[in-house]
């Protein structure tokens, strides 16, 4: 700790710090957790990861996607670092529609039957829900357990791999229940993205938006000129790799800034987040189109609705709209979806944002690129202005790339 700034308790001074391996945070409150950024991290001869499960009992879970493609390699390498016996995975269903507190229940089921006690692990090897409902049973086995996320998305990677939240979808609203429930450990590898489909990879772009909207406007023009990162092709027209100095760049300036974001604010005593640009509309926009729509594209919606509605209200200019519209819709991104953006749909939304949020809106919109403000108050987006901003959505959603 030589020459290193200490509070008046002798611990480093709440915030985050980044080093080549990944970012290290600390809470006003006391609660610290790493994020791992590396390579490799399921090859036997990388300790990462096996130096995190510390000879525990494992219970390890993984989508039936992740088990088809890193299944064995899982497998392997738990054999390689575990004793026989100390660890068993098993493969559960992805997808909105499976997280549910039945499927917290079942994890849980299955950890207590394979003998997992206090002292173990639960690992989570997969996207953004497979941690989501790991994590939550995990904060709820026998009082709360430690558990490990591989993140293997985008989506998992730039958000739910660097937060605290955990949850299930319930009662007909997103992550009803939840917990914040700090993982044992979060993994990073890249090269996990160069095998998601482009969908998935326009999802986790939606999110590294969303940051670059309402903090970075270097990240913003960083994207302008390269919406197609992580899906790049070589000269022959060939997908390249997922993760050139462009994409590392871009995936750790979007991992800094949510956490240092989170940071003053990790279990959301604050109720106004920047953070929420985009997750205002959006769970409705997921709820009642069935998850027809993917969570990063319900956000995008979001966010071209949003960035309307600052234009009508005077808070951001017309350019400032024109160009988050448009970088959405050049990433691949849906900006408007006629089965859910109507004035009853979205007006429902603000008012179970208002109610969630304390009565309070809450509404993040862009001021401009790389700033965001506050609408507070429910009354202050009026019904015509939420029309007309949804009548403009319907003409950007129908209008070709420039």
């Amino acid at each position: 700790m030589s020459g290193q700034v200490l509070d008046r308790v002798g611990h480093p001074p709440a915030g985050v710090r980044e080093d080549a391996g990944g970012f290290d945070l600390r809470a006003p409150d006391g609660t610290r957790y790493r994020v791992d950024l590396a390579t490799g991290v399921l090859d036997p001869r990388n300790t990462l990861l096996a130096g995190h499960l510390e000879g525990r009992r494992v219970v390890a879970f993984v989508s039936p996607s992740v088990d088809r493609l890193y299944g064995d390699r899982l497998r392997a390498y738990l054999e390689a670092h575990l004793r026989p016996g100390q660890w068993t995975l098993h493969v559960m269903s992805s997808g909105e529609h499976h997280k549910t507190l039945a499927a917290a229940e079942h994890v849980c089921a299955l950890a207590k039957a394979d003998g997992l006690d206090r002292h173990g692990v639960m690992l989570a090897v997969g996207g953004g829900i497979v941690a989501d409902v790991v994590g939550f049973a995990a904060s709820i086995y026998a009082r709360g357990i430690r558990y490990i996320k591989v993140n293997t998305t985008l989506v998992g990677q730039v958000d739910v791999g660097v937060g605290v939240k955990t949850g299930v979808n319930a009662l007909q609203t997103k992550n009803m229940f939840g917990a914040y429930h700090p993982a044992h450990a979060s993994l990073n590898d890249p090269a996990f993205l160069a095998t998601l489909p482009h969908r998935e990879i326009r999802c986790g772009l939606a999110e590294i938006v969303k940051m670059a909207v309402i903090l970075d406007a270097d990240l913003f023009r960083t994207l302008e000129a390269h919406p197609d990162a992580f899906r790049r092709a070589d000269g022959d027209g060939r997908p390249g790799p997922a993760h050139g100095e462009l994409e590392t760049h871009v995936l750790r300036t979007s991992m800094r800034l949510m956490m240092e974001e989170l940071c003053p604010n990790l279990q959301e005593h604050e109720l106004a987040r920047l953070v929420d640009f985009g997750h205002t509309f959006s769970p409705v926009v997921e709820t009642a189109g069935g998850h027809r729509l993917e969570h990063g594209e319900a956000v995008a919606v979001d966010m071209a609705l949003s960035a309307h509605l600052a234009r009508l209200l005077g808070l951001a200019d017309d350019e400032t709209c024109a160009r988050v519209v448009r970088l959405l819709r050049r990433i691949g991104l849906p900006v408007f979806d006629p089965g859910t953006c109507t004035p009853e749909l979205m007006t429902q939304a603000l008012r179970a944002s208002w109610q969630r949020r304390g009565r309070k809106l809450h509404l993040v919109v862009p001021t401009g690129i790389g700033t965001a403000a506050f609408v507070r108050e429910l009354e202050d987006v009026p019904g015509d202005v939420l029309v007309a901003a949804l009548d403009a959505l319907a003409a950007d959603g129908e209008r070709r790339d420039a």
